[in-house]
């Protein structure tokens, strides 16, 4: 579904019928304030974006909301792990590299 800031998201929830104005972010969840989530935190969430890159089925996203200074500057924290490997993944937008192997040119080739 797509969120308030345009960006197709499979997360995101909005239920517009008949009057209602429900939204939602089901990778977030409820959590309580302040950590809780709001709209405006899809302009700068990353998890679109991981989608897009890596569609692996094997991906497992996880998401919290922190806050900076004072409460200000509120982002989402994204965390991944792979199911198949049964290891954390330090970039999601690579993946693990055991579902899908990178290409030679791609490579860091430190030898």
């Amino acid at each position: 579904m797509r969120t308030p800031s345009g960006v197709e998201c499979q997360f995101f929830y909005g239920n517009y019928f008949r009057g209602r104005n429900t939204e939602e972010c089901r990778l977030i969840g409820n959590a309580p304030p302040p950590n809780h989530w709001k709209s405006d935190l899809c302009k700068t969430c990353p998890v679109p974006g991981i989608m897009r890159a890596n569609a692996c089925p094997t991906l497992v996203l996880e998401a919290r909301v922190s806050s900076g200074l004072l409460g200000r500057f509120r982002r989402v924290n994204v965390s991944a792990y792979c199911t198949r490997s049964k290891q954390k993944v330090d970039k999601p937008e690579i993946g693990c590299g055991l579902c899908h192997s990178l290409p030679a040119f791609l490579k860091d080739d430190k030898e």
